[in-house]
């Protein structure tokens, strides 16, 4: 069945020292236009998530947000200036003895000189950041699809209504135009006679008029296309594959059947019909801007 290109998903998970949140949401859009925000550190992560997100959606615009928190005690280390920590230990002994105090050097004297210390960030393995990323972007991925499965089923079902009212209206149509040759040749008669009077036309001629009337505002083929597609349409969105590019498609060429109906056959009851059938089109065009 179709789905929306409306959705948003977001989980968020712990694990080996990182929290980690993931939110995806998607409007309308007419082709895949993906953009996803993370921490600069992360940015090799980018094209990872972007293909896990080409296999969850083919159209839209989709705006991602990543991040990662790693506990201070794990992302970082404390290295010791060996050479200078021995620098200060040997200065130390010397003010000692040339000043003829007490030799008390210890580890936290020693400690309270900050310059022998230096935080160094752990280098991550990317693989291995990926491993923890991972399951909280499917975990998101999973809601995104879902809410737009639920949006697309109710796409469908109005859809589907839609195309109910259409081939009722078909009906109705393809009704009136097999009427519509019989009220012309009435009128046409009629307006003969009140020119005429009793004077009687020939018949081969008045004949011909009325054969040259029916190509006119023939409608067979309009309504035998117009029929075809309504069944293609609803054979699309029962469909799980992208397809609302071909729906759109569908869209204009009910719209240029129904017109052609109309502007052949000026019978009234037909021209009501398809303003019905094309206010009934709008509804439809309004609704397929966001299948995917």
């Amino acid at each position: 069945m179709i789905q929306s290109m409306t959705g948003y998903g977001r989980s968020v998970g712990s694990s080996e020292g990182y929290q980690i949140s993931f939110e995806i949401k998607s409007v309308n859009n007419r082709y895949l236009d993906v953009n996803i925000r993370l921490p600069r550190v992360y940015g090799y992560l980018e094209e990872r998530i972007k293909a896990e997100i080409r296999k969850k959606a083919s159209r839209g615009k989709i705006d991602a947000f990543l991040t990662i928190e790693k506990f201070a005690g794990d992302s970082t280390e404390i290295v010791l200036d060996e050479a200078l920590a021995a620098q200060y230990v040997t200065a130390l002994h010397k003010i000692a003895r040339n000043h003829n105090l007490r030799d008390d050097v210890s580890v936290s004297s020693l400690a309270r000189f900050s310059d022998i210390f230096a935080k160094k960030t752990k280098e991550e393995d990317e693989d291995a950041v990926w491993k923890v990323v991972e399951p909280v972007v499917q975990e998101a991925l999973a809601r995104f699809s879902d809410m737009r499965k639920a949006e697309g089923k109710h796409l469908y079902e109005d859809l589907s209504s839609r195309l109910d009212a259409m081939e009722s209206l078909l009906e109705k149509i393809r009704v009136h135009s097999g009427e519509a040759l019989q009220i012309h040749r009435e009128k046409l008669e009629a307006r003969l006679r009140e020119i005429l009077g009793e004077w009687k036309p020939d018949e081969a001629r008045l004949l011909t008029e009325v054969g040259l009337i029916a190509d006119k505002i023939d409608t067979g083929e309009e309504i035998t296309r117009l029929g075809s597609h309504l069944a293609q349409f609803r054979k699309l969105i029962l469909q799980d594959t992208p397809s609302g590019r071909t729906l759109d498609f569908l869209t204009q060429e009910l719209n240029r059947e129904v017109n052609t109906i109309g502007s052949k056959c000026s019978l009234l009851e037909i021209t009501n019909l398809v303003i019905d059938a094309k206010n009934e089109i709008e509804r439809i065009r309004e609704q397929i801007q966001n299948i995917e």
